[in-house]
């Protein structure tokens, strides 16, 4: 089967559901903190689950069509997916502890996610979906579709 979405809009809508998620956490931690709870930990599987689409799916398969290894666009995305993950656990800290004071680490958080987010739809992704033959797009879904979710549902260390 070829593909009929491209990376771009697939992964976009993907930040957007994130975003979402973690605008909702945002909202009700101070007033419905389960509720808020809920969203903090969709959000987290969330992002984790993209990043590992990313990095074990899709950035391989950018590296392999540019022959861009060390230095490249998708280096300087792993580096930034460690430190949306540094700060991502330093909120869930707090969300373990029932601890809403995170506004500090959620703006840390977003700072880096952002940007990351921008260079990823504007650059990254449309760069992907001019290279790719739409084959491996649908093999890309294809196998975004086949992560098991202990690949990307971990929470305090183990899987959850």
């Amino acid at each position: 089967m070829i593909a009929t979405q491209s990376i771009r809009t697939t992964f976009g809508e993907d930040h957007d559901r994130l975003d979402a998620l973690f605008a909702e956490y945002r909202a009700m931690k101070r007033t419905d903190y389960d509720r808020a709870k809920v969203c903090f930990k969709q959000f987290k599987f969330g992002l984790q689950r993209h990043i590992v689409w990313e990095e074990q799916i899709l950035f391989p398969l950018f590296e392999r069509k540019t022959g861009i290894l060390e230095g490249g666009p998708t280096a300087v995305m792993r580096a930034e997916h460690r430190q949306i993950g540094e700060r991502l656990e330093a909120i869930h800290q707090n969300v373990r502890a029932r601890d809403p004071e995170t506004d500090r680490e959620e703006e840390a958080l977003l700072a880096v996610l952002t940007a990351h987010n921008e260079k990823e739809e504007n650059v990254l992704y449309p760069m992907f979906d001019r290279l790719a033959t739409p084959e491996e797009v649908a093999g890309v879904f294809d196998a975004m579709a086949k992560v098991p979710e202990e690949a990307y549902r971990t929470c305090c260390g183990r899987h959850g």
